[in-house]
């Protein structure tokens, strides 16, 4: 026992009763915080198995990131005045889908003053709009079909400045038409694979059969998410008996199914969600077993290019660039390599394993110094490119002018008619 020492330096004769904590009661406090974590994060798994936490983990429709903002007034983030149309799409299914028209810059200044008096907002009827009949009676018009990542709305983040990288290339002929998905921002419903499959025909059905835009004038630009959808959308269009195909196919930051992004996925860049099991193989694929949201893009993507290669060869079938950003910290780039991997072995009768592709890109790379790379593959009937930048994050690199060549390039020009 210690005591107390007075100011002389003589003892108090008062017992020191202060605790002390030595080495066993440290290494069992550590340890109590371990305990505590793994149940924390095994609870948390847990709770990813029941459908509904599932469904936001991987959508975050909830996640608006526009707060106090309304989506029917697109000026708010920079727009002109009526340069966005807003108006709404019913699904067959009964949903209602929330979407944007954003006109080209050059076609707006040539059209100024018509635009400007027309009313705002959400349009009534989107056909009586000037807009659109600038959209549907131009022969030269191009779309661009764009598909957005998880969370967030049409007005969310990056999105807006990409609407205007779309049109960059060729200001009076590119227009973009996005939705928010089912149980996004101002949209009807509950997000589901099926569901999201369902809002891509929707707009696509809508751009083709009410504007009259061919599919030979369409690109589908997806990011994130909206890869998977854009993929999904692509692959079923073309397994139809009268197979239907765009001009072309833009993917940004790409994952190549959610089994696999799930073992690398941070939400919010953060939050790891199954990365610390990725070294139990068995425990990983135990509770991926009950991930029903599957998007199997790889596997789609690598079968349209199947189904593409099978087709008559008097013109290319296909277009499809990858882009991805070395620091993306949201879903790590070597998502895209499997991608491209998957997408370039469809067209090869034997099997080529990822290492020995790895390699083989080697020769196929275009080295672009601080801009980074590009991978090109092309065959009789179509290309596919892997474009890696240094730079770019996950959303940012949406609004860069590599985004903006790839889509004009989409569109293949001296093939539109």
């Amino acid at each position: 026992m210690r005591t107390t020492l007075k100011s002389d330096g003589s003892p108090t004769g008062k017992p020191n009763t202060r605790p002390t904590m030595g080495l066993g009661s440290l290494v069992q406090y550590a340890l109590l915080i371990l305990i505590i974590s793994v149940v924390g994060y095994f609870f948390f798994v847990g709770v990813l198995a029941i459908p509904f936490f599932q469904s936001q983990v991987i959508y975050l429709n909830s996640v608006t990131l526009t707060w106090f903002q309304d989506v029917s007034i697109p000026e708010q983030w920079g727009f002109l005045r009526n340069q966005v149309t807003p108006f709404v799409l019913r699904t067959p299914d009964g949903e209602t889908i929330h979407a944007w028209h954003v006109l080209p810059l050059d076609l707006y200044r040539r059209n100024e003053q018509q635009l400007i008096d027309e009313p705002d907002g959400i349009a009534a009827d989107v056909t009586k709009r000037l807009s659109f009949k600038l959209l549907r009676d131009d022969p030269a018009s191009l779309v661009v079909l764009y598909l957005h990542g998880a969370a967030g709305t049409l007005g969310s983040g990056w999105r807006p400045p990409s609407y205007r990288a779309m049109h960059a290339g060729a200001p009076d002929r590119i227009h973009t038409i996005a939705i928010d998905y089912r149980g996004f921002g101002a949209s009807s419903g509950v997000p589901s694979e099926d569901g999201l499959l369902t809002d891509a025909l929707t707009l696509a059905d809508w751009i083709m059969h009410e504007a009259k835009i061919p599919p030979s004038r369409i690109v589908v630009f997806g990011q994130s998410l909206g890869t998977a959808v854009g993929i999904s959308l692509a692959h079923h269009l073309a397994s139809r008996p009268e197979p239907i195909l765009f001009s072309g196919m833009v993917l940004v930051a790409p994952f190549a199914d959610v089994e696999l992004l799930t073992a690398t996925y941070r939400v919010a860049g953060v939050i790891p969600i199954l990365d610390p099991l990725s070294h139990f193989p068995r425990l990983l694929s135990f509770f991926n077993s009950f991930i029903l949201h599957k998007w199997l893009s790889k596997d789609k993507l690598a079968d349209f290019v199947r189904i593409c290669e099978g087709m008559s060869r008097s013109e290319p079938k296909y277009d499809i660039t990858i882009i991805h950003a070395e620091d993306d910290y949201d879903i790590p780039w070597k998502h895209s390599d499997r991608v491209f991997w998957h997408a370039v072995s469809a067209t090869r009768p034997d099997e080529t394993s990822f290492e020995e592709f790895e390699a083989e890109k080697e020769q196929m790379k275009k080295m672009l110094g601080a801009a980074g790379w590009v991978a090109s593959h092309k065959t009789a009937s179509g290309v596919i490119r892997e474009a890696i930048t240094k730079w770019g994050l996950h959303d940012r690199i949406m609004s860069y002018p590599i985004v903006s060549l790839v889509v004009l390039r989409a569109f293949r020009l001296e093939n539109v008619h």
